[in-house]
């Protein structure tokens, strides 16, 4: 992938809907990068009513339910390593995206988070993430973890 967009669930439908194109006219198109969705949602409200599908510019959407906490909260979803596999998988079916664009309700924290460390697992250099916002160091920390034991089963 060439670049991590990191976008509130609002940016990030905006930036989708560049993409649009009535059928049939797909040359009309504001944008025509490809790009894959990570959609982040809350579990309290259920989701934010709408999810990203694939189409001719969206060429993947993995969508997790997730709350913005680091340690187990009742009521309330934690991020964990089926989760953060989840997303090392999909980065790398992905890696060929132009765009991977990564959203949550507010783009500061948990999609922040996923999006510094897919920077970081392409190589590139994270630290843009960790300027205006914190991300959310736990998620951060549970897909280094992840990745770490899948270079070492990879590699074994």
């Amino acid at each position: 992938m060439k670049r991590v967009l990191v976008k509130s669930v609002y940016s990030a439908f905006d930036y989708v809907m560049e993409h649009y194109y009535p059928e049939g006219l797909e040359a009309n198109a504001e944008r025509k990068d490809t790009y894959a969705v990570i959609s982040i949602q809350d579990t309290h409200t259920g989701g934010f009513g709408f999810i990203f599908s694939e189409s001719n510019f969206c060429k993947g959407v993995l969508t997790l339910y997730f709350d913005d906490i680091v340690k187990e909260v009742p009521g309330a979803v934690l991020f964990d390593d089926e989760m953060a596999e989840k997303i090392i998988s999909f980065i790398i079916e992905h890696e060929m995206v132009d765009t991977l664009l990564v959203h949550c309700y507010a783009g500061q924290s948990r999609s922040r988070a996923v999006g510094a460390f897919a920077v970081k697992m392409s190589g590139g250099d994270n630290s843009r993430y960790y300027k205006g916002a914190i991300p959310n160091q736990y998620v951060y920390d549970v897909l280094e973890a992840a990745w770490i034991r899948y270079i070492f089963q990879n590699n074994a």
